[in-house]
């Protein structure tokens, strides 16, 4: 069934569901079969298919039941297959591993990885997801991807709680939540999630730190990046951007308070096992991650840096190189000219870390999570923030009847006739703004005809 809607406006929601469709697919059959991958693309094309077809019948762009269709579809069917399966990624026994031989030696790292299964290349504080494992043994329940996607739901659920809290209309209530689904349905945060990736935790936390900026929440802000900082390496470009930003917005005070609590918060989590074997750190978070190791990583998609590495003479120097020049270009231009709005510092990011997963050495396409979660949190924000839409319709003109002189002394009390045509003539433009907003045809056809008979009911009754 066709609904009518606004003319003029584009459905790019169905657009990008469809094409979210068939990259789920594409990654399906380019991965090697029953594999977690090639069973999530099959699921998510179905889902993201279905999702477009949500959004097709819906009278709004980007409704929250196309997002919540596209999120269950791709995010909760495939993790209940893939659970049932035993289908799931490496990087889940990598943190399990991580959390017991924390438990055991007091550091998360192997003395002497030499193959790929060998090394955690994430900071000591990822260790906290395998943790269940650990001490109560395998199982549905103890499985770090569970556990991820746990942590994934309550940062982000929190994140939306610190943007809307003190908020008195719906509508921006209502924004902030519907964007949380579309950052949860995303086929870069969907896939993860599903089968067990470490990185969206890491962006919902980056996301509840810029909530905490937004409502100048120096401390709370910090306190989140330092949390994040003590998972992955690339929570740390936020600390230097969301410092800028408190900088220029709630002045030099805030921007210590930040960089002081996440700056402590790292130093506490990630000192004791850098000093109970630095050898071991150094190897596994510093050097494979970065793809200075002997051992190559699985990191390897096939862009700028990977190419630069592969086929040109020192390449992996003139790559790094690249990266500290991108590096020192964001660092000036937050000098120069700091971000003003959290929308601007989740772009500045953003672009900062699309550089750095371009010129990487070993990068993987799955990195752009960050950016994409980014730029629709700042999106929701700009929304959020802007005053309701006016209707654009023009006022409806009346018929002046014939003037009556009125007594010297008397009140110009209009009559009782023309109080109700009053009265008549704001409900018909109440009904004709709800018609336009709505989109029904019955009160779009009421809204064009109810003025007109009006005005004439009152040209009938002042002539006679």
């Amino acid at each position: 069934m066709h609904l009518p809607r606004p003319a003029g406006v584009r459905r790019w929601d169905v657009r990008a569901l469809a094409a979210s469709s068939l990259a789920s697919l594409a990654v399906g059959l380019a991965s090697a079969p029953n594999t977690s991958q090639h069973r999530w693309g099959l699921a998510a094309a179905v889902a993201y298919a279905c999702a477009a077809l949500v959004a097709l019948v819906s009278r709004t762009p980007w409704s929250r039941a196309a997002a919540l269709t596209a999120a269950v579809g791709a995010v909760a069917v495939p993790l209940v297959w893939l659970t049932a399966v035993g289908l799931e990624q490496m990087e889940v026994g990598v943190v399990e591993r991580a959390a017991r031989h924390l438990l055991e030696t007091g550091t998360p790292y192997l003395a002497d990885p030499v193959a790929v299964r060998d090394f955690n290349p994430y900071l000591p504080g990822m260790a906290l997801f395998g943790l269940p494992h650990a001490l109560f043994g395998a199982g549905p329940a103890t499985s770090a991807r569970l556990w991820c996607l746990a942590g994934f739901l309550v940062v982000l659920t929190a994140a939306v709680a610190v943007l809307v809290k003190g908020e008195r209309q719906p509508r921006r209530k209502a924004v902030a939540v519907t964007g949380a689904l579309w950052i949860a349905a995303s086929p870069v945060v969907a896939l993860p999630l599903a089968i067990g990736g470490v990185d969206p935790v890491v962006v919902a936390c980056i996301l509840l730190a810029l909530a905490y900026a937004h409502r100048g929440r120096a401390g709370g802000a910090g306190l989140v990046l330092g949390a994040a900082a003590v998972l992955k390496w690339t929570a740390w470009p936020a600390v230097p951007v969301v410092v800028a930003l408190m900088a220029a917005t709630r002045g030099p005070r805030a921007a210590r308070t930040t960089a002081a609590v996440s700056v402590g918060v790292a130093a506490l989590v990630v000192a004791p096992p850098l000093l109970a074997d630095p050898r071991a750190f150094l190897d596994n978070a510093v050097l494979y991650p970065f793809g200075l190791s002997r051992t190559a990583s699985t990191a390897a998609s096939p862009l700028l840096g990977h190419l630069l590495v592969t086929w040109v003479p020192h390449g992996r120097t003139l790559a790094v190189a690249l990266i500290g020049l991108s590096a020192v270009a964001v660092a000036v231009s937050l000098l120069v000219r700091p971000p003003m709005s959290v929308p601007a510092a989740a772009h500045r990011l953003a672009l900062g870390l699309t550089l750095a997963i371009l010129l990487s050495p070993a990068t993987r396409i799955g990195y752009a999570v960050y950016p994409v979660a980014l730029l629709i949190w700042a999106r929701c924000i700009t929304l959020a923030a802007r005053p309701p839409v006016a209707s654009t319709d023009p006022p409806v003109p009346s018929v002046p009847g014939p003037s009556r002189p009125t007594p010297a002394g008397a009140c110009s009390v209009p009559p009782a006739g023309a109080r109700d045509g009053r009265r008549l003539q704001s409900l018909g433009e109440r009904r004709a703004l709800r018609g336009v907003r709505s989109g029904s045809g019955t009160e779009v056809v009421q809204s064009l005809l109810v003025p007109g008979f009006q005005s004439l009911l009152r040209l009938c009754r002042s002539e006679a």
